[in-house]
């Protein structure tokens, strides 16, 4: 039989893997995701909005923008460090808080909007981490999310880098939040319905040598999976990862420019 899946350990893996490198810079290159699903959800001011998994709070100064009342959260703290830097220059309140999102230490029905981009879509237990949003969401408020898929550039990129460093056994792909089924599996029940818009996002970078390097620095899948490899891995690896930019590379010769195709996500709390 197998052995159950120890989430524990996982999740102290992977913390430990986002606390590497350094998140912000990649993250903050991808605001307008937050800005978009911030439309999506239809934020209203002093309406109270919970940011899971929040990294260095783009959905969280974008709702912050529209006069919501901002929890932002993640456990990895350094993050959270860099979004309330982010705040505090442009004057915004917000409350920032250490929380797991598979824990979220608030009552139930506690916030009129819950989201996440690209965040909470990597929980190692991702029932869990759906039914905590859900529980927190007050019923009539609104869950957003912002999704890679699995058939999207990120979605491609992970399965290169589990052909080189295969992921944690018992574990679902984080890009499986990027497929309307599983959407459903996650939060039909406490949906009163969910709409769902694909979306693209254009990751802009000197050359696909310039995106590697930038990602196996700050990125920290990319970052630890490099660490894990030696040397003639570690170019496989690279290798693998430039001829998947090329591929993918929509623009001149002397950029690079790929789609990154997400889901944005709004599920209506019955």
């Amino acid at each position: 039989m197998n052995a159950p899946t120890d989430f524990a350990a996982l999740k102290a893996r992977q913390q430990a893997t986002w606390s590497s490198g350094d998140y912000a810079i990649i993250g903050v290159t991808l605001q307008i995701v937050g800005e978009q699903l911030a439309e999506a959800c239809d934020l209203l001011w002093d309406e109270r909005v919970l940011d899971v998994a929040a990294g260095n709070g783009n959905a969280t100064l974008a709702a912050a923008r529209r006069g919501a009342q901002v929890t932002s959260t993640d456990y990895v703290p350094a993050l959270l460090e860099r979004g309330a830097q982010r705040a505090q220059a442009e004057h915004l309140s917000v409350n920032f808080q250490v929380a797991d999102a598979e824990d979220l230490p608030f009552a139930d029905a506690s916030f009129d909007a819950v989201v996440s981009t690209f965040g909470v879509m990597f929980a190692p237990d991702q029932v869990r981490a759906a039914a905590e949003m859900a529980r927190v969401c007050r019923p009539g408020g609104r869950i957003g999310l912002a999704n890679w898929t699995p058939q999207g550039f990120i979605g491609q990129l992970f399965k290169v880098i589990a052909a080189h460093v295969p992921p944690p056994a018992g574990v679902q792909p984080p890009p499986l939040w990027g497929t309307e089924a599983r959407l459903q599996e996650l939060f039909g029940a406490a949906a009163s319905s969910i709409d769902v818009t694909r979306r693209q996002f254009h990751f802009r970078y000197r050359s696909a040598a310039h995106f590697v390097d930038v990602f196996r620095t700050w990125y920290g899948p990319v970052h630890k999976a490099f660490a894990a490899l030696g040397p003639e891995q570690g170019a496989a690896l690279e290798k693998d990862l430039l001829d998947l930019l090329n591929r993918l590379n929509t623009h001149h010769p002397q950029a690079l420019v790929v789609p990154g195709e997400y889901l944005e996500v709004v599920v209506h709390r019955r």
